[in-house]
C-alpha cells in the first residue's frame, strides 16, 4: 500500500490551559505536527514556553490569526462585520498582522510556520490582501505556508467556508510563491456527540490525499464558556487513543508536518 502524507492540525493554541495541555499531549504522542497560535489569547504566553522546546521538525507551529475574540491593536469585531466589510482600513489591518507576527515571534524566537485565521478570517476580503502584502513584505525568502480552505468533502459547511475566499486567496497567494495545503479536512457543526465524531473521523481519513489537512480543535478538559467545549474533549480522547494511530497505520497514511509535505521532492 502507498502511503500518503497527512498533515493534523489543531487551532486555537494559547486559548485556555486546558487546549495547551492537549495539544502539547498530541504532540508528544505524535498526533499532532501543525498548531496555530492565538497570541492575544490569555493561555498564550505561558504555553510558547512549552511549545518552544518542541523539536522544530516534529511540528509546524503558525499564527491563527484572530480578528474576532483576542487582537491586539483594533476591538474585537464579529465575523459578519470582518466578512461584509472588513471592519477596518489597510492601515489597520496591516498594524493588526504585524504585531500578532511580532508576538508570535518574540514568543517563539523564530517566524511561524505557517499563517490561518481563526474561524478562516484570513481568506475574508481585504484581511488577505493585508495579510498577504504583509507577508510577501516581510519574509522575501523564506514564506509561510497558508491554510487552503478548498474542501475535502461534500456538505454545506465546508462547501460554505470554501466560498467564503478560498479562490482569491489561493490565487494570490500561488503569484507569491506562498504554498498551500491541497484540501481541509475535520469540518463540521461540532454536533451530535463522540461516537458520532469518531465516524466523522473515520470518513474524513478515509477520503483524506497526499497533502491534505486534517482540522481539530481538542482540550483536555471543560473550556468555561466555551460553546464546543464538548466537541473539544471528543476530539481529544479520540486523537490520543491507540485506535487513531491503529487506523492512520491500517490506511497507511503518514502523519507529517505540512511543511515537509510541501518540500520539494527530489
Amino acid at each position: 500500500m502507498s502511503r500518503r502524507g497527512l498533515c493534523v492540525c489543531a487551532d486555537d493554541f494559547g486559548l485556555h490551559p486546558l487546549v495547551n495541555a492537549a495539544v502539547l499531549r498530541l504532540i508528544q504522542l505524535g498526533r499532532l505536527q501543525a498548531t496555530g497560535a492565538m497570541v492575544g489569547a490569555p493561555a498564550w504566553r505561558d504555553g510558547a514556553r512549552a511549545l518552544a522546546e518542541v523539536a522544530p521538525d516534529r511540528v509546524d507551529v503558525g499564527l491563527h490569526l484572530d480578528l474576532t475574540q483576542f487582537p491586539l491593536t483594533l476591538a474585537p469585531r464579529g465575523l459578519l462585520r470582518w466578512l461584509l466589510a472588513g471592519a477596518g482600513t489597510e492601515a489597520e489591518l496591516r498594524r493588526e498582522v504585524t504585531a500578532q507576527l511580532d508576538a508570535f515571534e518574540a514568543a517563539m524566537g523564530r517566524a511561524p510556520d505557517y499563517v490561518d485565521g481563526h474561524q478562516h478570517v484570513h481568506q475574508f476580503p481585504r484581511v488577505r490582501d493585508a495579510l498577504l502584502d504583509v507577508l510577501a513584505d516581510r519574509y522575501p525568502h523564506r514564506r509561510p505556508w497558508l491554510r487552503s480552505t478548498r474542501r475535502g468533502t461534500a456538505g454545506f459547511k465546508p462547501a460554505l467556508i470554501q466560498a467564503l475566499g478560498q479562490r482569491s486567496l489561493s490565487r494570490r497567494a500561488a503569484l507569491l510563491g506562498i504554498r498551500q495545503n491541497r484540501r481541509l479536512l475535520g469540518v463540521y457543526d461540532f454536533d451530535g456527540d463522540a461516537a458520532r465524531y469518531a465516524a466523522r473521523l473515520q470518513g474524513w481519513l478515509h477520503v483524506s490525499g497526499d497533502g491534505d489537512l486534517l482540522m481539530c480543535h481538542p482540550a483536555a478538559g471543560p473550556v468555561p464558556g466555551d460553546p464546543i467545549a464538548e466537541a473539544r474533549q471528543w476530539e481529544y480522547e479520540l486523537l490520543a487513543s491507540p485506535r487513531f494511530a491503529a487506523e492512520l497505520h491500517r490506511l497507511g497514511i503518514a502523519p507529517l508536518p505540512m511543511t515537509r509535505l510541501l518540500a520539494p521532492r527530489a
